[in-house]
């Protein structure tokens, strides 16, 4: 299969331990960078799931 092919989180997920490794960012390093990551991203979706907010003061 070709990366062309894969899927788009594939196709990242490639992007990004090419990133990593030509940077020589340490596996310890890279472990808990992406974890703040996807704290960041599971955030985002639980408030874009969430209903919107109504700005009583303004």
């Amino acid at each position: 299969m070709s990366l062309e092919n894969a899927s788009p989180e594939l196709q990242l997920a490639v992007d990004l331990i090419y990133l990593l490794e030509c940077n020589e960012i340490a596996p310890e390093t890279a472990l808990a960078a992406l974890e703040i990551v996807k704290k960041d991203y599971q955030d985002k979706l639980k408030n874009a799931e969430s209903p919107a907010m109504i700005n009583y003061l303004g």
